[in-house]
């Protein structure tokens, strides 16, 4: 099941009026963002690691992929999380209990941010509240917090202003329906239980309202980011319903920009999680994954289960030639700090936009995503550029067809292309030696003067 996509309850007649939903330009033009999936999970850091479907369906939810849903698989008894959390913790510790322990003493926003950004980040979206009702910023609706509990810290407050410290803009994930906190229903073990044991009733549509009410006032989020629907008793004409949430946010900011994981007839960008979409979206949309197969930081998991720095820039450049943006998770440790695993593979595609950004930020689709034969490439344009990104460089020639007939642009370096042209209109590209080894190599095509 597509959970993005799925529609609450039909109002008839009752129906909100919401607000109109235009996906920002700022957005369209910003290509990467980082998920920080951060939170109470972070201590235990642990789940079974494997790629998504990679156990038979019955057993997904005790065998779940996702660290950061631990306090939802550590009760579905005799699940490998459970087994472990007895080893380590004893019967009578719950993963509530642990919420004291968690110590962020050495963590440094700005720091953290300057990774993100250095990787290429011109938007960062942290946890504010997962699934397990934990709230990282200072909330007036419940004590289960960052500054009431372990850390003793806004942590939202702290990752806001370090990222609009860097002139970066700065979005809020928020879990909507699910707060296992707040709620006293049996695990989730299907896809049937998790919308079924989700709180649904006007109090909790109330108590959610107000926990993004807060964070919409403090810090005017550029984006938001909500999971798992909206409690279906605020789906009405309500003043505390998401109709009215939407339009308070845009009045606040009005070139916010909005997802589609709210289960109401209205969204903004489209979410696809660990998913390849195969060609160019006519609706802009985002494609949203983990460095390895977990979201929370799994200190189960190693180079096996991760994207390497080539395969991460080669992501990167599939989504953006699609009309996607790609909003990358890093999962730090407990203490906030970024595993070595992920930092490597943040450096290289950092140091590959470096050279070659210009071909993903700021582009739009050209006429096709890419090629069916020959080396891989994918394609994005601007209004005086076609990019033809070149995706394996290691044979050292591209093919460029004939309809991309303009002239070639130097490469990044300033060094003129080599171009051999063939009577089908068809032209060669000879790949610079020093470029052969890089993830991918961008060629670009002057539209304008051609």
């Amino acid at each position: 099941m597509n959970f993005e996509t799925r529609i609450g309850p039909d109002l008839g007649a009752d129906a909100p009026d919401y607000p109109p939903m235009a996906v920002p330009e700022w957005y369209r033009d910003a290509k990467l963002g980082f998920f920080v999936h951060w939170g109470l999970y972070s201590l235990p850091a642990w789940a079974p690691p494997h790629p998504p479907g990679g156990v038979p369906v019955e057993d997904a939810y005790a065998h779940h992929q996702y660290a950061e849903w631990y306090a939802n698989t550590v009760r579905i008894e005799g699940s490998p999380t459970w087994r472990r959390h007895q080893e380590l913790y004893g019967p009578g510790r719950t993963y509530e209990d642990l919420a004291d322990e968690w110590d962020v003493t050495g963590f440094d926003a700005d720091a953290f941010v300057g990774d993100l950004v250095s990787a290429g980040a011109r938007y960062v979206v942290p946890t504010t509240k997962h699934h397990d009702g934990f709230c990282l910023w200072d909330s007036a609706t419940t004590t289960f917090t960052a500054p009431r509990r372990g850390p003793g810290r806004d942590l939202i407050a702290e990752l806001h202003d370090a990222t609009r410290r860097r002139d970066t803009r700065f979005g809020v994930y928020f879990s909507g329906a699910l707060d296992w906190h707040a709620s006293d229903f049996p695990p989730i073990e299907s896809d049937t239980d998790l919308f079924r044991f989700r709180r649904a009733d006007e109090w909790f549509s109330r108590y959610a309202a107000a926990q993004l009410e807060e964070l919409i006032d403090r810090f005017r989020p550029d984006l938001l980011w909500n999971d798992i629907e909206w409690p279906d008793g605020g789906k009405g004409g309500d003043e505390f319903a998401v109709a009215a949430l939407f339009r308070r946010y845009l009045e606040a900011v009005p070139d916010g920009a909005v997802n589609d994981r709210w289960g109401v007839p209205r969204h903004g960008f489209l979410t696809r999680e660990y998913t390849h979409v195969p060609d160019i979206l006519g609706h802009p949309w985002e494609s949203t994954r983990g460095l390895g197969y977990s979201f929370g930081f799994n200190q189960a998991e190693g180079n096996e289960h991760s994207l390497s720095g080539t395969a991460l820039v080669r992501l990167l450049v599939d989504v953006v030639s699609k009309n996607g943006n790609l909003l990358l998770n890093v999962g730090p440790r407990a203490d906030g700090s970024l595993p070595d695993l992920q930092r490597a593979a943040m450096r290289e595609l950092g140091a590959w936009l470096q050279r070659d950004g210009d071909a993903i930020y700021g582009t739009r689709p050209w006429v096709r995503a890419g090629e069916p034969i020959g080396v891989p490439r994918a394609y994005t344009r601007t209004a005086t550029t076609v990019n033809a990104i070149v995706l394996d460089p290691a044979p050292g020639v591209v093919e460029l067809p004939a309809d991309l007939s303009g002239e070639l642009r130097p490469w990044s370096d300033g060094t003129s292309a080599v171009v051999r042209s063939r009577p089908d209109g068809t032209r060669e590209v000879e790949l610079p030696e020093r470029l052969r080894a890089e993830p991918a190599v961008a060629v670009r095509i002057d539209t304008v003067n051609s």
